[in-house]
């Protein structure tokens, strides 16, 4: 009996392809003495692995452990106040994913700052009613906050 053959091979290759495209990429070593871009980056990947339960949580994705959902928030909130001083004028250098309107537009930089870390104040009161149905909005802001400064700030690609 010959083998079936797969419905769509079209995302199967596109997969592959995807796959061997991004091992030819290498990556823009961050050479500068501070290190500022590897700082900050480490930082940034810290807010996501911290919010991504808490977002699954007011999904209904995951289980929703009030207590977890408050130590989760309080890490959040401390880790968001540590990456704003690790742009410094002379921290705009590759691999950074940082727009110039960074270095260029300080007050509105520091503005998307002041919402997101207001949203992540937010977050840790809602968690600390120990409702769902109070977590659930906070998260949102917190990712809105977040999408609308890398909206702005971000670049899709490090620069080279």
């Amino acid at each position: 009996m010959p083998l079936p053959r797969p419905r769509h091979p079209v995302p199967a290759l596109l997969a592959a392809l995807l796959l061997l495209s991004a091992c030819g990429e290498t990556a823009v070593p961050d050479t500068h003495p501070q290190r500022w871009v590897s700082q900050r980056q480490a930082i940034f990947k810290d807010f996501t692995r911290t919010l991504e339960p808490m977002g699954l949580a007011a999904r209904g994705r995951q289980t929703y452990n009030p207590s977890e959902f408050v130590a989760q928030a309080l890490a959040l909130q401390q880790l968001s106040r540590k990456p704003w001083p690790l742009f410094p004028a002379d921290s705009q250098y590759p691999p950074t994913r940082a727009r110039p309107e960074v270095w260029a537009e300080p007050a509105a930089f520091e503005q998307a700052q002041a919402v997101y870390l207001q949203t992540v104040d937010a977050l840790l009161a809602a968690a600390q009613t120990g409702t769902l149905d109070a977590v659930r909005p906070a998260v949102v802001q917190v990712q809105d906050a977040c999408k609308a400064c890398h909206e702005r700030f971000r670049a899709t690609a490090p620069a080279r």
